[in-house]
């Protein structure tokens, strides 16, 4: 099989051109300008039967960072698998607010809740290196995954097992995101998502009983002065803010993710 015939494969089986030439520049670790120069290049049998599995996989829906292994957020390339969710562009939002909310320079403790592959505390922790950020989450298999990704990129994360605050008891910090499952479970959208774990998307039911516990507990684990910073769906930010302040927080605010949706809303805890 040259690089060609696997294009032509790929194109038989309904796999868009560029995911064929993302998985086969993963397989043979080159660039996709390189194969476009090679195209009359043979495969080895490993590597075409490889690819063979592969497009087989993404013609069946299987999304292409679970067949690579790999996926892209703020830069840092990531090892995702079935036991987490893919790490989606919209949640960057969370991350870049939560920077501007503590100085770059201080020393402060930031928690992530349900951090799936650790993308969003690998990147505070990267951005600032002088926090002290601690990763949640109660999947132990999701665990193995960041923990993978923290040696890679930001070996001082600390990561913790448990059921949202139930990692953290007795502890405060100055700092607090998550991005929890929050599908409604009637959710049509759901069916596209099969192949990522039910569990991390919604929490059935109107998809608001994640935020709900997180922001109840939140009181009991902030300093005075402290942020919580929410992703949310698109139709919740209204219910999420209404949330905070029944809780006690002041200066609720909820910001829009590229697309234009309300994506993220936070709260300051005045202790």
């Amino acid at each position: 099989m040259r690089i060609r015939d696997a294009l032509a494969l790929a194109q038989a089986l309904g796999v868009a051109r560029l995911d064929a030439q993302l998985l086969l520049a993963h397989r043979l670790g080159r660039s996709r300008a390189w194969l476009l120069a090679h195209d009359d290049d043979a495969l080895g049998e490993t590597d075409a039967a490889a690819l063979r599995d592969g497009l087989r996989r993404r013609a069946a829906g299987e999304p292409l960072a679970y067949i690579t292994c790999v996926a892209e957020f703020r830069g840092l390339a990531l090892a995702v698998s079935p036991a987490v969710l893919i790490p989606r562009p919209e949640t960057e939002l969370l991350v870049e607010w939560a920077l501007e909310l503590q100085p770059a320079e201080a020393e402060v403790d930031v928690a992530d809740l349900g951090t799936g592959s650790g993308a969003v505390a690998l990147a505070l922790q990267q951005a600032r290196p002088r926090w002290r950020v601690t990763a949640t989450d109660r999947s132990p298999q999701a665990l193995a995954v960041a923990r993978e990704n923290a040696a890679r990129h930001a070996p001082s994360l600390a990561l913790a097992q448990g059921d949202w605050w139930g990692a953290l008891v007795g502890r405060r910090f100055a700092l607090v995101v998550s991005n929890p499952p929050y599908v409604a479970g009637d959710d049509p959208h759901l069916a596209a998502l099969g192949h990522e774990p039910r569990a991390a998307l919604t929490p059935e039911g109107d998809g608001l009983a994640a935020l709900a516990r997180i922001v109840a507990g939140a009181p009991a684990h902030l300093e005075a002065g402290g942020w919580l910073v929410l992703e949310h769906g698109h139709d919740q930010a209204e219910a999420v803010r209404a949330c905070l302040v029944r809780s006690g927080f002041d200066a609720t605010s909820t910001r829009s993710d590229l697309a234009g949706l309300p994506r993220c809303s936070a709260g300051c805890w005045r202790g």
